[in-house]
Formats: C-alpha cells, sequence, structure tokens
C-alpha cells in the first residue's frame, strides 16, 4: 500500500534538500586523512586487546590517573594514557559459575549474550573503580583496585562481587544510561529479565533505592542516552540529575508510534513520601527536547530520534552547554542535526506550566488551575521554607503536591536550542552520525567549539559551526574527515583528553587514540594554513603550528571567521606560496577522448577552466561534449580547434590559485596510424612531428628508473601518458605491446638486448635529422649509457 503525503509535508523535505544540496561544496571535509595517513604521520594508535579483539563496550576516561580504562566481552583493561599500547593490563571477568549455561539454556546467543559485558565504569573512590556488566543475564558488579596517582596496579577481588539488577541492564544491546554522585548511581533502564520494566533507579549509598512508578505516563517505552548531576545554586540540596531519553508520545494529535525526545529530572535529595510514592521519585517531571529546521508556511522539519548527548561544562558548573544530535525517522529521506542547549532554557520551561487534560476525549493544553506548594518538582531545601513550614525532605511534602506530581509529569512548553535552529544538518548521506564530543578551544578571534562526531563506518568528522554577524544562519565547516579504524565500524563512545590533546575512539574493534590536531597536515604555506581554518593551528611566520593562547610569539595568523589569506597572509609571497604552476603538454587526437586532470588542494574549493588562444583567454565554455568533473576537464569527443592552453584555477572562501597549466595538442588520426605502423615495423623509437618534422624520442623503461636524467625521467612520464591517451578504443590491443617495448620490466629487458643497437642507430638518424632541420645540439654519450643500463 502506497503512503501518501501531504503537499506542506513534500514541500518541506524539498527545501530542506535543496539547502542541504546548495551547502554541499562548503560542508564537505577540506581535509580527509585514510587509516593509512593517520597511522603514518603517527597521529594515531589502536588498541585491540592482548588477544586481538576487543568489543568495547564501557569506558573511562580518567585524566586525572592519566589512565584510560575499558570493558569489553568477560575483560578489563588498564591504559596508560599515550600511545594506546604502550603499556596495559588485563583482568580476566567471566560471568559466576553456571550463570553462561543457565543463559544458553533460556535460548540465549552464547556469543553475543550469554557472557559478561562490562557496561558501567565510574569512579568509586579515590583508589577504586565501581564496574557492572551483564554477568550472562544476570547482572554483576565489582570494585576494581587502581591504586593512586602515579602507579599503575590493576586488581580485582572475583569472590567479592555484588548483585548488579538495577545497575545495569540484562540485555547487552539495551540502551541505558548512569552517573555516578556522593556514592550514589543514578541509572535508567530497562530492570527485568524480559526488557519491559523502564525504570530510573538510584542505588547504593547510604539512602534508600529509589525507582520511578510504572506508569506510562512517566515513562513510555524509552530509550536512555545520557545521565547527568547538574547543580541549580550554591545549595547542594537544589542538585537535579538529568536523563535525556527518547520515547513514544502520549499527547494527543500525534500519529501512532511518533518518538519524542526528553529532558527529564529527580532531586538527588528525593526520599520519596510518607504515604503516597513510598520510595518511589516524587520530584520526577520531564519536558520534549525540540530539534528542527523551520520550514515553508511555519512547518518545520524535525528530527526525532536522540543518538547521543554531550555536556560541555564551562566554568560555570550550573550552566553546561548540551549538545545533541538527532536522527529523523521519516521513511521519505535519512537526516541528522546536532542541535545545542542552555541550561537556562531548561530551567525556564521546567518552571513553566504544566501539560494537562481532563479526560480520554480531551485536548491537551496548559494546566491552569491552582499548583500546590511547594511546586511539584522543586527540591526540598532552605528556598522553599517557610515559617511554621519546614520541608527537610520529600516526606514532608503534602499528598496533594505527590499526586499533582504522579498527574502531570509533562511539561506544556517544549525546549528549544539555541537561536531556535540547528548548528549542523546533514541529510541523505551515505553514513550515519551516532556520537559527538566538544572541545572548547580559544583562538586569535575567540572561542570555538570543536566537535568530534562519530559515524557508523569507523569515521570521525572535525566540524565548526559558526555565526554569521547578526544573522540566524549558522556556517558549518567541516575541517576534517579521519578515517579512524581501517574498516568500516561503528563508533560506539567519543571521549576528549584535554591534557593529552587526544580523542579516544571505542568500536567493536577496539579502541583508537587519535590526535586532535597536526597542524603541518595543512600544507607549507601562510595561505594553506589560513585556508584551513582550523582554531587549534596558527602560522608562525615559518610554518602551521598550534596556536598557544597568550603565547610570547608575535607573529601569529589565524583567520577561522572568514579564511582570508588575502588579508592574513599580505606580506608572504602568495604567488610563491601557492601558484605553483604545473606546466605539461597532452597529446589527444581527433574524435577520441582526451582528459586534462587537475585535482584542487581542498575539496571545498571551486575549479574553473580557462584556455588561452593567440593571448586571448576566455572560461571553457561547457556542454556534454566538454564536462567539468571533480578530476579534471574531460572531451569526451576532441576537435581540431580545441587545441590550446588550459588552466586549471581553484577559488576557495574567496581566494584564487592557479593549479595547472596544460598545452592540449590535437594530432590527427593519420598521425596514430603511421605511429601503430611504426611499431610494428619495429621503429618504435621515435615518432615525427607533423609541425616541425622533427622526430621525438621515447625514453624507455631505464630513463626514468635509476639512469636518466631529472629531464629525461619526466619527459618519459608525460609520454607514458600520451601514448595512452593516443590509443583509442580501436586499438586496444595494442597497449600492452607498447608497455612491453617502452616501458619494460627486468625481465623484458633482458629479452630485449637486441633493441640496444636499434636505438643506437634510430638516435644517430634522429641527430641527423634535427641537425639538418633546427640546429638541435647532439645528444651526448651519456644518454646512450643510460639506455645500456
Amino acid at each position: 500500500m502506497m503512503k501518501i503525503f501531504s503537499p506542506c509535508f513534500i514541500m518541506i523535505i524539498v527545501a530542506l534538500l535543496v539547502a542541504t544540496v546548495s551547502a554541499t561544496k562548503l560542508n564537505v571535509p577540506r581535509l580527509r586523512l585514510s587509516h593509512k595517513d593517520l597511522l603514518s604521520t603517527n597521529r594515531s594508535s589502536i588498541f585491540s586487546g592482548h588477544h586481538g579483539h576487543l568489543s568495547v563496550t564501557a569506558v573511562f576516561l580518567d585524566e586525572y590517573r592519566d589512565r584510560l580504562f575499558l570493558g569489553g566481552k568477560d575483560v578489563l583493561y588498564s591504559l596508560t594514557l599515550g600511545p594506546v599500547s604502550s603499556e596495559s593490563k588485563e583482568i580476566f571477568w567471566p560471568p559466576l559459575p553456571g550463570n553462561r549455561e543457565d543463559c544458553i539454556q533460556t535460548g540465549k546467543d552464547p556469543q553475543t549474550e550469554c557472557a559478561n559485558f562490562v557496561r558501567l565504569l565510574q569512579p568509586y573512590n579515590r583508589t577504586h573503580l565501581l564496574a557492572c556488566g551483564t554477568g550472562a543475564f544476570q547482572p554483576m558488579c565489582a570494585f576494581i583496585y587502581v591504586g593512586h596517582r602515579g602507579e599503575h596496579v590493576f586488581t580485582m577481588d572475583p569472590l567479592n562481587v555484588e548483585n548488579g539488577r538495577g545497575r545495569v541492564p540484562h540485555d547487552p544491546s539495551f540502551p541505558f544510561a548512569s552517573t555516578f554522585s556522593g556514592g550514589e548511581l543514578y541509572t535508567g533502564l530497562t530492570a527485568d529479565f524480559l526488557g519491559r520494566d523502564s525504570v530510573i533507579f538510584r542505588s547504593m549509598g547510604g539512602r534508600s533505592t529509589m525507582r520511578t512508578e510504572t506508569d506510562q505516563k512517566l515513562l513510555h517505552d524509552p530509550k536512555f542516552i545520557a545521565a547527568h548531576l547538574i547543580p541549580d545554586n550554591d545549595d547542594r540540596d537544589n542538585d537535579k540529575v538529568y536523563f535525556f531519553f527518547t520515547e513514544k508520545a502520549t499527547e494527543a494529535g500525534e500519529r501512532e508510534g511518533a518518538i519524542h525526545t526528553r529532558v527529564g529530572r529527580v532531586c538527588a535529595n528525593d526520599v520519596g513520601g510518607q504515604r503516597v510514592l513510598v520510595n518511589k521519585w516524587s520530584t520526577f517531571i520531564k519536558a520534549r527536547l525540540v530539534c528542527s529546521v523551520p520550514g515553508p508556511h511555519g512547518i518545520d522539519t524535525h528530527f526525532n530520534q536522540l543518538e547521543d548527548v554531550f555536556l560541555m561544562r564551562t566554568k560555570d558548573e550550573r550552566n553546561p552547554d548540551v549538545y545533541a544530535i538527532f536522527s529523523t525517522i521519516s521513511n521519505v529521506f535519512q537526516g541528522f542535526a546536532v542541535c545545542v542547549y542552555r541550561m537556562t532554557d531548561i530551567r525556564e520551561v521546567f518552571n513553566g506550566p504544566f501539560a494537562h487534560k481532563e479526560g480520554p476525549d480531551y485536548q491537551w493544553g496548559a494546566y491552569e488551575g491552582r499548583v500546590p506548594y511547594p511546586r511539584p518538582g522543586v527540591c526540598p531545601s532552605k528556598i522553599i521554607n517557610q515559617p511554621g513550614r519546614e520541608f527537610g525532605s520529600t516526606k514532608d511534602f503534602p499528598d496533594s503536591v505527590l499526586q499533582f506530581a504522579r498527574n502531570h509529569p509533562l511539561m506544556w512548553r517544549p525546549v528549544y536550542p539555541a537561536l531556535r535552529r540547528p548548528v549542523l544538518v546533514k541529510a541523505n548521506i551515505p553514513y550515519k552520525l551516532k556520537q559527538i564530543v566538544v572541545d572548547r578551544v580559544e583562538a586569535e578571534d575567540g572561542l570555538y567549539d570543536v566537535m568530534f562526531i562519530g559515524t557508523d563506518i569507523g569515521t570521525v568528522l572535525k566540524v565548526i559551526a559558526l555565526n554569521n554577524g547578526n544573522s540566524l544562519e549558522t556556517e558549518e565547516v567541516t575541517l576534517e574527515e579521519l578515517q579512524v579504524f581501517k574498516v568500516p565500524t561503528p563508533i560506539t563512545s567519543l571521549h576528549i583528553s584535554v591534557k593529552r590533546q587526544a580523542l579516544y575512539a571505542s568500536s567493536p574493534l577496539g579502541v583508537a587514540q587519535v590526535k586532535l590536531h597536526r597542524c603541518e597536515t595543512y600544507g607549507k604555506a601562510c595561505a594553506e594554513c589560513c585556508l584551513a581554518r582550523d582554531p587549534y593551528c596558527a602560522w608562525d611566520g615559518s610554518s602551521c603550528t598550534r596556536f598557544i593562547p597568550n603565547s610570547k610569539r608575535r607573529y601569529r595568523r589565524q583567520d577561522i571567521r572568514h579564511g582570508n589569506p588575502a588579508l592574513q597572509c599580505v606580506d608572504q609571497n602568495l604567488s610563491e606560496d601557492l601558484d605553483v604552476t604545473e606546466d605539461r603538454v597532452v597529446f589527444g587526437t581527433e574524435n577520441n577522448s582526451t582528459f586534462l586532470e587537475c585535482v584542487p588542494r581542498s575539496p571545498q574549493a571551486t575549479v574553473t577552466w580557462l584556455v588561452q588562444r593567440d593571448d586571448h583567454k576566455e572560461e571553457v565554455k561547457l556542454d556534454d561534449r566538454v564536462m567539468s568533473t571533480d578530476q579534471g576537464l574531460l572531451f569526451r569527443n576532441l576537435f581540431h580547434q580545441d587545441e590550446g592552453v588550459y588552466i586549471c584555477r581553484s577559488r576557495e572562501h574567496g581566494f584564487t590559485q592557479t593549479l595547472a597549466r596544460i598545452t592540449l595538442e590535437v594530432l590527427q588520426g593519420e598521425t596514430v596510424d603511421e605511429l601503430m605502423s611504426r611499431g610494428h615495423t619495429g621503429n618504435s623509437d621515435s615518432i615525427k612531428d607533423r609541425s616541425t618534422g622533427t622526430f621525438r624520442v621515447w625514453m624507455p623503461c631505464s630513463a626514468y628508473s635509476r639512469g636518466g636524467s631529472s629531464s629525461q625521467i619526466g619527459q618519459s612520464r608525460i609520454w607514458f601518458k600520451d601514448i595512452m591517451q593516443l590509443i583509442g578504443p580501436s586499438n586496444l590491443p595494442h597497449v600492452e605491446e607498447y608497455c612491453e617495448r617502452m616501458w619494460c620490466n627486468d625481465k623484458l629487458r633482458r629479452k630485449h638486448k637486441s633493441m640496444i643497437e636499434k636505438y643506437r642507430q634510430a638516435q644517430e638518424s634522429a641527430r641527423k635529422t634535427r641537425s639538418k632541420s633546427s640546429g638541435e645540439r647532439n645528444r651526448t654519450p651519456r644518454d646512450l649509457r643510460a639506455w645500456e643500463e
């Protein structure tokens, strides 16, 4: 059955796709580095475990101890920061005896389910970590001794294992989120064997265990993504734990199965009610997170599925920035967006009206009745105390407050992102955005948030978003695309070490350490460093190097916002830096195809072609016969009047440079026939130039291997390209023959020793011809010796 979409919806999708296509050139990575490139430049190293395979399921980066802790299938690792394989320790941690067999008997997969997949690694105290795993569908937790700062110890008592139910899911594939604070663990997960009981738990510590009620109004098939404790003010009694998750929408008017992203919160000091909500959260409330692109007629395109959340901590611990990746759940197109939220906006929504409806047949609206005191969702603290009415804990709250909180968990207003739009949008790309971390970098002209985004194919995008003056529009600049893993594999987590200036990316294949920047990769010229627009890098007068704030160096050139080398590098002789033009000659034959190669230094650059004839330049007219590609200019059918000097220029962010100057000479069809006939009669050593009557000498293999001069080497390479172009489809059988005769290897050289004498004779004949016609100087015996070698 065909699904019919409304015209308005189609208009939104078309508008989004058009906007994406128009910005594609700007959003492609300026630099693409393969896995091999990262390894060869010592920018990346990979740890795959002591047994060659490590499926990472938990990561904890401890910058205080300068260590990286990993959890996988039946295993734990401790790595010292630096090269990830420099020093590592392992703990084997399988399920308890008998649990694996019990798991298999229930019908679970022995390899992917009936093992102890470590899902949680959190610091417990100064010397221990808390580790929890699925334990073959019987969750278990243990304390890992990691020692003090400066020592590398890593041990566990296998007999001191606790029940982990409510701390990690039973199923290793189920999502969950957790945070550890004040000796207490806050977790959002499915807490039962079947994965149906979705709850927010508080466990450990001295207070009673807390959980949410089993009520779909509170949590409707949630998928937990992240959990963070964020203080409201200096009063620690007001600390709240925020959970970010998706769930099925319960609002009226939504289509069946619609997904909404939520931010929910509970008070850290919540102990439940005295008679109502006993040992249940009494302060839980939630609001919708909106990430959308404005569309025509006031209808937005929404990205509803939350993929990942990163909390960008600032000097003010009460107001971090919340970065979130969203995806669409539409069957029409695949799209992703990154939205940024301010904590002030989130708190304002939680302080606003509650969502309410009178009954099943009524519409949702803002609650306009009297809200009981203390306001549902607030924490018991000195702020809400009144003379004669002090609230030492949530057990002192009136039953009316608890009943209201139970019936009105949802806020009426949604939370919108900063500037009411995403900072990044990608549609119809050949990969999915899965993970995000952000580094706030100080540059010459201010602070920039550098986003590192992991994909499902093992790559990491390095992106910045720039505000365009007073406009609400943002400019997305993709600085690099890093192929972290050799083969496509989903990146499951990202962590940044500011101390080490390194990114740690985990996947089923292991964990990779990647340096955040390598400025010299951008080039050796001031203009290239400026065009890179990387906040980490600046031109120091002689090279592209790391930008260090408050450095004593005065000569630093950096232009992140505009990337204009004409202003930043005006005294650096741009013509010498960038206009290093490649001059070459290309031969083509009439009525055949010919290709002029020219690849810009950056995929973000736009290439234009000019043709020069008789000191007159004009832009090449493109049509079905002459086409411009990402690799150069293609003539599908070459005409004699196409002869000329072709100039390849690139323009990037307002800056133009010349990349190549190619002289195209068009040969007549009979010239090629003469060439082929000479090849069959053995006179393959020279070809007659129809314009001068002279013979151009073909330089065989030894000339470009080790014995020839630099000019001979260059000429031989050019002639090799030319002959490949001259041989059209009708003469393809002769390609191998020419390669054997003109570019022979050691085996063929021994086979054709007799050609040396023929070459001597041809050289002498060519020398006499040139002496008579153009007065060209004789070749030296050195050239003959090179051929003999």
